[in-house]
């Protein structure tokens, strides 16, 4: 049995130390603040397949596919379910571009379809069709509660003598030669340490700043921290817009029912260049700019009152796809998931885990699209498609 050290209370990491504790290994997973408290509580819910590339086409067919027995497996309601995703053009080019998408998801299993503008208003009863061509559609997409998701597989992973520690931070690394031999840490204002055999560094927005721990140069992976913000309306009628509703020519905008309570998460891609990893203050040009879409989305919101807005952190990658994979011999990286963290995480933190225990994974997942040393070589991969 190994001491693997997993850094990062996210969905990546406690996700990751769960997959890593059935596989019977001895884990540690430190968070500096509270489990949650970077992306993961602060994203729009959302799952898809629907990308435009295969390799993130055929990792998330198979996440999905873990997405819809991950309730029976944790034991716990996190809420998913499977709403659909909606993505509706506003040019005939648009909709050849769909066409594509189409034929590469259905490709790979995925069952995405074009509709037209009478299904999709029946599908979102507050939509207003007339500015759409056409949709793209795929029932099996959805949403889960990123909340009950992390605390059911923090839960678990305790459960199996996972050594979960929040608000301890990681502070640097022992070594003996090139090999790191213990993780430093700091807790209540007191410095120890504790011997590894491997680490994953699952910080995302703070991965950088762990690399460089690690001895590696801090541009190895570029990540670049920009404020995404969301807005929520007061509760509707369940039903009127339960999949994610999004026109991407409309600057990436998008509408989401929250399953929970029926509430419109409201969200677009009006970003900031993070001013240092604590700006998470929202901002009333969002608010404004981000409105304006919705009401012309679905005009039935301009009636709507807003009772939340909120603002997280996309840490992007130049190609908005993540550095998955090794980055010194027992030192690993799962990171810069440019907004996809959550939909991601289950089948990620499975391959990661079989990565680091047994060397390989079964899990479809193109280890060099997603190599981390793919940014210092110049071999930039087809940009994710970046949607909620």
């Amino acid at each position: 049995m190994s001491k693997i050290a997993v850094i990062g209370g996210g969905i990546i990491g406690v996700a990751t130390a769960y997959e890593l504790a059935k596989l019977g290994e001895d884990v540690i997973l430190f968070e500096k603040n509270y489990f949650g408290s970077g992306s993961t509580f602060r994203c729009a819910s959302g799952i898809r397949a629907q990308f435009t590339d295969e390799a993130n086409v055929r990792l998330m067919k198979y996440a999905v596919e873990r997405w819809e027995r991950l309730e029976d497996e944790l034991g716990f309601d996190i809420n998913f379910r499977q709403t659909g995703y909606l993505f509706l053009a506003t040019s005939e080019e648009e909709i050849e571009a769909f066409k594509a998408n189409i034929r590469l998801q259905n490709r790979f299993g995925v069952p995405t379809r074009l509709i037209d503008m009478d299904e999709a208003k029946e599908i979102v009863p507050i939509l207003n069709p007339e500015p759409f061509l056409a949709g793209t559609w795929n029932p099996r997409d959805g949403k889960a509660n990123p909340f009950k998701t992390l605390f059911a597989y923090l839960f678990r992973a305790r459960e199996m003598g996972v050594d979960a520690r929040e608000h301890t931070e990681v502070i640097g690394f022992e070594r003996e030669g090139d090999e790191i031999t213990a993780v430093r840490y700091r807790s209540r204002g007191k410095a120890e340490s504790v011997k590894v055999d491997a680490v994953l560094n699952a910080t995302n927005a703070w991965a950088p700043t762990i690399n460089e721990m690690a001895g590696l140069k801090r541009g190895i992976v570029p990540i670049k921290v920009y404020k995404h913000q969301l807005v929520k309306t007061e509760l509707l009628e369940k039903g009127q817009a339960e999949p994610l509703v999004c026109p991407p020519s409309w600057n990436d905008a998008y509408i989401i029912q929250d399953g929970e309570d029926g509430g419109i998460i409201c969200g677009a891609g009006i970003e900031h260049e993070a001013r240092g990893l604590n700006d998470v203050e929202p901002t009333y040009d969002f608010l404004r700019g981000v409105l304006r879409y919705a009401v012309m989305m679905a005009p039935p919101l301009k009636y709507a009152h807003v009772i939340r807005q909120w603002a997280g952190f996309y840490a992007k990658t130049p190609d908005r796809n993540p550095a998955i994979g090794k980055l010194l011999e027992d030192f690993y990286i799962s990171a810069g998931f440019s907004g996809h963290g959550f939909m991601m995480a289950p089948a990620v933190a499975q391959a990661m885990a079989e990565l680091i225990a047994r060397g390989r994974s079964k899990v479809p997942i193109d280890w060099e699209w997603y190599d981390p040393y793919r940014f210092e070589r110049g071999e930039l991969h087809t940009s994710a498609f970046q949607i909620g």
